[in-house]
C-alpha cells in the first residue's frame, strides 16, 4: 500500500501503471503534477505502444476503487489529485493495436522461421558442421590405449636431481621422479619438487608416495612439458657447500660432464669421498624414487 504522504515542495507523484491487454506490464512510474494528461499519455505510449488517440486513463486508489476518468487532455494530472500508490490504468481502445491479442506477450503466437533438415544440411558454417570437424569421443572404456613406454625416449635424458623448468609458467624446480606412476595415466611421468608453492601436493598422488617435497611444491608432468637447465651434479654440489645455485652459476647451460670440472675448479673444493645412495633399480635407464636416497660427503679445502 503506498503512502498517502506527499513531501512538501514535491510536484510529482509515483503511481503504478496497468494494461487493458499487456497483462505482464505493472511499472511503477513518477509523474509531475503539472504535465497534461496529453503528456501522460505520450510518455506512456513510450512504455506500452498504446497510441495517445486510442488510449483512456482511469485513475484508481490504494484499495483498487476507482476515482476518476482522466478525459480531458488539456487539465494537467493534479487536477485529478493522485497520491503515490495509486493505480493509473490504460486502456487500448483500438482493436488492431499491437497490445491486443497478446503479440506482445506470448511468444508462440510469434511466427518463427523454420528450414528444412536437407537445406540446413546444405549450408555452411553451421553448428552442425563444426560438430563434425570434432573429434569422435569414444564410449567409456573404448578409448585408445596409451602405451606403457609413452614418451619413454622423451624423458631419456632427465635425470633425478637435475635443475628444470616446467611448462606452462617457467616454473623452476628440481627433478625429483623420472619413471611410470602406478596411480596415474600410463607412460613416463616427471616428478618436480618446485621453488615456490605452485604445485599441487608434497609428492604423494593418490595415496602413493614417488618423492618427498614441502606442501604444494610438488607435480607429476608428462616429460614434454620440463626443459632441464643445470645437470644434477650441479644440484648436489650446491647442497654440498650450502650456495644458492644462481650464485655458482646463473642461466648456464653446458653439456654432459663439463659440469663437474667446471664447478670443482671455480670454487677449488677436491671432493674426497662423495657417495651417492638411492633406491634406483641397477642396471635401469631411469632413477625411480630418488628422493629417497642421500648423500654422504666430506670435502676439504685447500690450505
Amino acid at each position: 500500500m503506498g503512502s498517502r504522504l506527499q513531501i512538501e515542495g514535491d510536484e510529482s507523484v509515483l503511481v503504478r501503471v496497468t494494461h487493458s491487454n499487456i497483462k505482464s506490464f505493472s511499472p511503477e512510474i513518477r509523474f509531475s503534477l503539472q504535465m497534461t494528461v496529453e503528456a501522460v499519455k505520450e510518455k506512456l505510449w513510450k512504455k506500452c505502444g498504446t497510441s495517445v488517440n486510442s488510449m483512456s486513463l482511469e485513475l484508481y486508489d490504494e484499495i483498487g476503487a476507482k476515482i476518476s476518468v482522466l478525459s480531458d487532455n488539456a487539465r494537467p494530472l493534479g487536477f485529478y489529485s493522485p497520491l503515490d500508490g495509486y493505480c493509473l490504468h490504460v486502456i487500448d481502445l483500438d482493436p488492431s493495436s499491437v497490445t491486443s491479442g497478446g503479440w506482445l506477450e506470448d511468444t508462440s503466437l510469434v511466427d518463427k522461421y523454420t528450414i528444412s533438415d536437407e537445406a540446413y544440411g546444405k549450408l555452411g558454417g553451421t553448428f552442425r558442421k563444426f560438430k563434425e570437424t570434432l573429434p569422435l569421443k569414444q564410449p567409456p572404456g573404448q578409448e585408445s590405449k596409451i602405451s606403457d613406454n609413452y614418451m619413454g625416449e622423451v624423458c631419456a635424458d632427465i635425470k633425478i636431481w637435475d635443475r628444470c623448468e616446467v611448462e606452462p609458467g617457467e616454473r623452476r624446480g628440481t627433478v625429483k621422479f623420472v619413471g611410470q606412476a602406478e596411480t596415474l595415466a600410463p607412460g613416463f611421468w616427471v616428478g618436480v619438487q618446485f621453488d615456490e608453492p605452485a604445485g599441487k601436493h608434497d609428492g604423494m598422488v593418490k595415496g602413493k608416495r614417488y618423492f618427498d617435497c614441502p606442501p604444494l611444491h610438488g607435480a607429476m608432468v608428462r616429460p614434454d612439458k620440463v626443459k632441464v637447465c643445470l645437470r644434477g651434479i650441479v644440484v648436489i654440489f650446491q647442497s654440498l657447500i650450502n650456495l644458492p645455485v644462481n650464485v655458482l652459476i646463473k642461466e648456464l647451460y653446458l653439456p654432459g660432464q663439463e659440469w663437474v670440472a667446471l664447478v670443482v675448479s671455480t670454487l677449488h673444493f677436491q671432493p674426497r669421498d662423495c657417495e651417492f645412495e638411492s633406491p634406483q633399480e641397477q642396471g635401469g635407464e631411469f632413477l625411480e624414487g630418488g628422493s629417497r636416497g642421500s648423500i654422504r660427503n666430506r670435502l676439504s679445502t685447500p690450505g
